[in-house]
């Protein structure tokens, strides 16, 4: 089973969301691909008043858009390859995230520990102009860091949201990191930023989507997930749904093509062969181990391993993320986290912290995903471009021609000014101008985010009463950002009960959630809706309560049930090492 390509579910219904896309099959500019490129390219579209569709195979985010080391940042290590537009956008689109997605993106407190001064100064120029290791990977050192960090900070002058780097002896670093590897000889502190639930802040994105394509008399702007491109038709294209098998013929005047490392695959299924690709797989693991999790101090640990790869130890909430790895890809096989690279990972730990043990049955999560890089023939995975550029190529379909736009590359942090740029090719185009700029359009749940700390906890006793208890509406902040005053409205609108199985849900939240957020499969609640599985909170009983739960609002029967039980428990298992125990099915 591919995680991309669910399974025929047993006696499906129809989707509002298909329905929608099956009464008025036309439209301007259909997106293929729910990633976060897709979906902010759909977002800015609706904004400017274009007729947009978006339909993604999978689930949104599901791909390589959910499976990042959530992380928004400059990609300090990018300029070793003269990448400085690249890192000069990231930081600007960093800054600007921090401001228009505060309930999402917040600042990060990164330390590198260094253990040379001046290694690696004859290899960077080589590496910088062939963009391969040369001979055994060397190190780089203080001088080459504080280097790069001096000129990262200088792409901060304007509207900078977060502190100048700093440089630390060996006795102050141990000091405030004492578990680290006694041969350091610096420590080096920077601000990048975090993403810890980058799939919701992609569902806020659609909805922003959703509600300005949306009129009097009709949407335009529609989206569907689990709503494949199959086929060229002979007006348009055929959509399939993933979930009940059925297809149907879809007209746009345009296509972009945002489907990551599959954008020659999708391309390939509307009749034209491109090769433009050659993604990268990156894997991760997540820890509970409070030993490791205080040894970060709340930092993130970023370093250089010894085979020069850049990898992170990152603290998120009570959890330890490691990662990452950056291998060529096979697009025939699924992206797991391999036991190789879980040794792989555990070294590097040992490497930064010698005295911390871990081991397998530390690890709650793992995930992995491919990276949409362009083909890069002979240069090694860690040298291939993280900027991106978009395609042109007509299709011929019937009497006419489309013209379909397919996005090479692109990263998280820089998604905004990404998918401004495919909408501006996307207007000239069709002949239309842009009506809004989304720079410092705040997003979704951003609008009105209480500021600090104590406007927090302010507004938390604000939305505190009998249906919801400040440990819930902390949860539901944290969650949904200011738009959990909707869902608060919607709690308290009916009789509540919070889950037998987690505090973190409740019966109702489950129903808006089924209501609002397009679910498709029950592990999409698990992974994608909530941090549950990320966390390694899922449970036989938890899997079970919610199954009930979603059955009336989603229509599903006893078989679909159980047969949501058993692609959770497979999906989890295969794809994340989550082995739940005592299913019952």
């Amino acid at each position: 089973m591919n995680q991309q390509e669910p399974a025929t579910v047993p006696a499906s219904i129809e989707r509002s969301t298909v329905s929608a896309l099956r009464e008025r099959p036309r439209a301007q500019v259909l997106i293929i691909g729910g990633g976060i490129n897709g979906v902010g390219t759909f977002r800015d579209l609706a904004l400017q008043g274009v007729d947009v569709v978006l339909v993604e195979r999978g689930d949104y985010c599901q791909g390589a858009s959910g499976a990042s080391s959530h992380m928004i940042h400059g990609g300090i290590r990018y300029l070793e390859n003269g990448e400085f537009r690249l890192v000069k956008e990231s930081v600007q689109e960093r800054n600007g995230l921090l401001k228009i997605a505060p309930h999402y993106v917040k600042p990060l407190q990164t330390t590198i520990p260094i253990f040379s001064t001046v290694s690696g100064v004859l290899n960077a120029p080589l590496r910088f102009l062939t963009h391969k290791q040369q001979g055994k990977p060397k190190e780089r050192g203080a001088f080459l860091i504080k280097l790069g960090l001096s000129l990262y900070d200088s792409f901060s002058r304007d509207g900078g949201s977060v502190p100048r780097h700093q440089f630390a002896g060996r006795k102050k670093a141990l000091q405030t990191l004492p578990l680290l590897n006694q041969d350091i000889k610096y420590a080096a502190t920077y601000f990048d930023a975090s993403v810890h639930n980058p799939e919701r802040l992609t569902l806020d994105v659609l909805r922003d989507g959703e509600q300005a394509g949306r009129s009097a008399d009709t949407s335009r702007a529609r989206a569907s997930n689990y709503l494949a491109v199959t086929r060229i038709a002979e007006d348009g294209v055929e959509l399939t749904d993933q979930l009940t098998g059925e297809s149907f013929s879809f007209t746009p005047e345009l296509i972009v093509n945002t489907t990551g490392a599959w954008v020659d695959q999708t391309n390939a299924a509307m009749g034209e062969a491109t090769s433009f690709m050659g993604g990268t797989k990156g894997s991760h693991i997540v820890l509970d181990h409070p030993e490791l999790l205080a040894a970060c101090a709340g930092r993130e640990i970023f370093f250089e391993h010894t085979d020069g790869r850049i990898v992170l130890i990152y603290p998120m909430g009570d959890r330890v993320l490691v990662g990452t790895t950056d291998v060529d890809a096979d697009m025939r096989k699924d992206a797991v986290c391999t036991e190789e690279e879980i040794d792989y990972f555990f070294d590097l730990v040992k490497h930064v912290f010698p005295t911390i043990e871990v081991n397998r049955s530390q690890i709650v999560y793992s995930f992995a995903g491919v990276r949409p890089l362009p083909k890069h023939d002979a240069t090694q995975p860690g040298f291939v471009s993280r900027d991106y550029r978009i395609e042109r190529a007509d299709r011929q379909v019937g009497d006419r021609k489309i013209p379909v736009l397919s996005l090479v590359g692109g990263k998280w942090t820089t998604f905004r000014a990404l998918s401004e740029h495919m909408s501006n090719d996307v207007l000239e185009l069709l002949g239309k101008e842009r009506k809004v700029s989304t720079a410092g359009l705040a997003i979704g749940g951003g609008v009105g985010f209480p500021k600090d700390e104590k406007a927090v906890e302010s507004w938390i006793l604000q939305h505190t009463g009998p249906q919801v208890d400040a440990q819930r509406a902390a949860v539901l902040l944290t969650r949904y950002g200011s738009r959990a005053e909707q869902v608060i409205e919607y709690l308290e609108a009916g009789t509540d009960k919070v889950l037998d199985s987690t505090y973190e849900l409740s019966i109702r939240e489950v129903a808006y959630i089924a209501a609002h957020e397009q679910l498709g499969h029950l592990v999409d609640v698990l992974i994608r809706r909530t941090s549950l599985a990320f966390r390694g909170l899922v449970t036989g009983e938890l899997l079970t309560e919610l199954a009930e739960a979603l059955r009336g609002p989603l229509n599903w029967s006893d078989e679909r049930v159980q047969f949501e039980l058993r692609h959770a428990e497979i999906v989890l298992d295969r794809f994340h090492r989550v082995q739940v125990q005592n299913l019952v099915v």
